[in-house]
């Protein structure tokens, strides 16, 4: 499994500090990181390619929405 990052940069560059943002950082990144892992298997064992089960996990990462862009009209 890969290992959280060693600073979690905020938009201006700098590294977040707080100890208890950094405790949900890296429980969200072991949540992730497992629950990605599992269903990555899961495909590969029911006989999806590979590479195009990395991809669609790759275009759903690529598709999340930032909850800082207005998402349309009201």
């Amino acid at each position: 499994m890969i290992a959280p990052p060693k600073a979690w940069p905020q938009p201006d560059g700098s590294p977040v500090s707080c100890r208890e943002k950094l405790k949900t950082l890296a429980e969200n990144h072991a949540e992730l990181a497992q629950m990605m892992q599992d269903a990555f298997e899961d495909a590969v064992l029911m006989g999806v390619d590979e590479a195009a089960m990395r991809g669609i996990l790759a275009a759903m990462s690529q598709a999340l929405v930032s909850p800082k862009r207005p998402r349309g009209g009201a």
